[in-house]
């Protein structure tokens, strides 16, 4: 562990990132099986996994929990299996862990780290030629839930989520949120027609199945914007009560961007606040904290952590923001173009982001699809002092 440790270590001190990465990366090249084993189970630990909101739910839990213990938790975003260990490795002695993981590699971490909670956010489709099939994801889960002994918090909201947890020992139910239900129209059970009614209560026509009574329960506000983010806290919220830390939630007033996410920056002289969005459920809920007062800049790549396959933004409803102007900027930006064309938008193209900013003349807000956005976080100005946030 030591080894990894100094690769981390190395990776701050060059500047090349916050090396959590790279010590996982080590620890798992040169950790023996029987090590990584002791190494995961050797803390109360929390997962957490689902397609949107895992950073700023893992970042809610981790934040209520470090008032009252100490925490290690990968809350920056790193999900994926160097990632989650190299938490483990920069906080050996904590006494918990808060992880976000992949959803394709939950049922390994389940395994792995044998969890006192896990948190299941929602299920939808995300970097198409990776991921493919959403349901597959939900099949790949139930077995390891099946077998888990320890507490699952689950959205009750997402007929999928309800599907992979129906033969798991101790669920506790969460109106968990659901306003994107393209995804999961369909019973797994029958195949028939899920219907959903003005409240966003659902149930299967054919078979029955419907959405599970949730636990009733006070939610301490944050600092954070939209109807997802307060989602987000419920699914926290229930996740401290399992592990007897709710008091640590009065801490979530002070969290007021979490990886990056609504946070103000000032770039060529604009007053710009930036916001992430991946897939077509993560744009719906965008929309909601878009300000109407602000210019629109949205910028689009496709990379391998993206998705290669860009083809789901012909899915997000773009026409709720007609007849605004947006600047499209990034490797895929006409491509967007297109799509925001046929929404009715009045759309102006650009080459450069710096110069789509600069040619705004109010405050933006910036929305860019993950490698746009870490391209934003790490190449342009710091951010401003929370004062101005």
């Amino acid at each position: 562990m030591g080894a990894a440790r100094a690769a981390g270590a190395l990776s701050r001190r060059l500047g090349a990132g916050a090396g959590r990465t790279i010590s996982g990366a080590v620890f798992l090249a040169l950790a023996s099986a029987p090590e990584a084993a002791r190494v995961a189970a050797s803390r109360r630990t929390v997962l957490v996994s689902g397609t949107n909101g895992k950073t700023t739910t893992t970042t809610l839990i981790a934040t209520a929990a470090a008032a009252l213990t100490t925490v290690a938790s990968n809350s920056t975003g790193a999900n994926l299996a160097a990632g989650v260990f190299g938490a483990i490795v920069d906080d050996p002695h904590a006494e918990l862990a808060v992880l976000e993981v992949d959803e394709l590699l939950l049922g390994d971490m389940i395994d792995r780290f044998d969890p006192e909670v896990i948190v299941l956010l929602n299920l939808s489709r995300d970097q198409l030629d990776r991921s493919h099939e959403v349901m597959q994801t939900a099949r790949s889960w139930e077995p390891h839930l099946r077998r888990f002994r320890g507490v699952i918090v689950a959205n009750a909201d997402d007929p999928l989520i309800v599907w992979a947890v129906r033969d798991a020992a101790d669920v506790v139910w969460v109106a968990g949120g659901r306003h994107w239900i393209a995804d999961a129209s369909a019973c797994l059970d029958c195949g028939a027609q899920l219907i959903v009614d003005e409240a966003g209560s659902w149930g299967c026509g054919g078979c029955g199945r419907s959405r599970p009574a949730t636990t009733a329960m006070t939610v301490p506000p944050t600092g954070l914007p939209g109807r997802c983010n307060e989602a987000n806290a419920s699914m926290a919220c229930a996740a401290l009560h399992e592990l007897g830390l709710e008091q640590g939630a009065a801490e979530w007033l002070h969290v007021t961007g979490v990886a990056g996410r609504y946070e103000q920056r000032t770039i060529e002289g604009r007053d710009v606040r930036v916001l992430l969005a991946k897939n077509p459920a993560g744009w719906l809920e965008t929309f909601d904290v878009l300000d109407s007062d602000s210019d629109l800049v949205f910028s689009l790549n496709a990379h391998a952590v993206d998705g290669l396959d860009p083809s789901w933004i012909w899915d997000v409803p773009f026409e709720r923001l007609a007849p605004r102007p947006v600047v499209c900027a990034g490797e895929r930006a006409v491509d967007l173009a297109v799509r925001l064309r046929h929404a009715g938008l009045d759309v102006r193209l650009v080459s450069d982001l710096r110069v789509g900013i600069g040619s705004c003349t109010r405050k933006v807000d910036l929305v860019a699809n993950y490698s746009a956005f870490r391209d934003v976080l790490d190449r342009m100005v710091p951010a401003c002092a929370t004062a101005q946030s």
